[in-house]
């Protein structure tokens, strides 16, 4: 028999987190191991019950979203993050998108998309509510190359582009650097930049624009 994919609700909402619950543990495949209304007891809960996906509500009292998708990545919880939002704002999705975030629905939709996004996240897939497309298709368009990119080498290009060096941005990361210099190599050869650890500062400084 197969094992379930685990999952955590965090939204500070019982009535959603409750209709949440009823809809993903309505897959066979699919288990609600815990729930959480606020992102310092959802993080407490990774620790104890190791969900394979976070569903996330962008917007919680005492830690948010962002906040806890941040000690996430600080901790090295290994977790797959699905946000909830009302919002469609870019700097959320640039936000999230930089700290590793795999997916995003509406949750005016949530009910309906819900068991797809957990399923997708899961496999290692990005999902997006379908009303949601033209962000990500915008974000693709001013600059295809940028698309080949990891969400952990568009975090590095984007501290390159505010003039971080490799050694600050290790620190930042709690990486050692030379795996930020081995993130720089992989950025330049998908962005097929050539001239030197120059040239990728270079173009960060002049695309930043385009990928914030």
């Amino acid at each position: 028999m197969l094992e379930k994919i685990r999952i955590t609700i965090a939204d500070d909402h019982p009535v959603l987190r409750r209709g949440l619950r009823t809809i993903i543990e309505e897959d066979s495949a699919l288990e609600v191991v815990s729930e959480a209304d606020d992102g310092a007891i959802a993080l407490q809960q990774i620790e104890q019950f190791h969900p394979q996906v976070l569903v996330l509500d962008a917007t919680m009292p005492k830690l948010d979203g962002i906040g806890t998708l941040k000690q996430i990545v600080e901790r090295k919880l290994p977790v797959e993050v699905l946000f909830l939002t009302i919002h469609d704002g870019e700097d959320l999705f640039r936000a999230a998108l930089e700290l590793g975030a795999k997916g995003f629905i509406l949750k005016q939709s949530a009910l309906t998309e819900i068991v797809t996004g957990v399923r997708s996240v899961a496999a290692g897939q990005h999902y997006w509510s379908p009303a949601l497309t033209p962000h990500f298709v915008r974000r693709r368009e001013a600059n295809p190359a940028l698309g080949r990119l990891t969400a952990s080498e568009r975090r590095i290009l984007r501290m390159v582009a505010d003039g971080k060096s490799s050694k600050e941005i290790a620190a930042e990361l709690f990486i050692h650097y030379k795996t930020v210099e081995n993130h720089r190599t992989q950025i330049c050869d998908k962005l097929g930049l050539h001239g030197g650890p120059n040239s990728l500062s270079r173009y960060a400084s002049q695309n930043k624009n385009n990928f914030q």
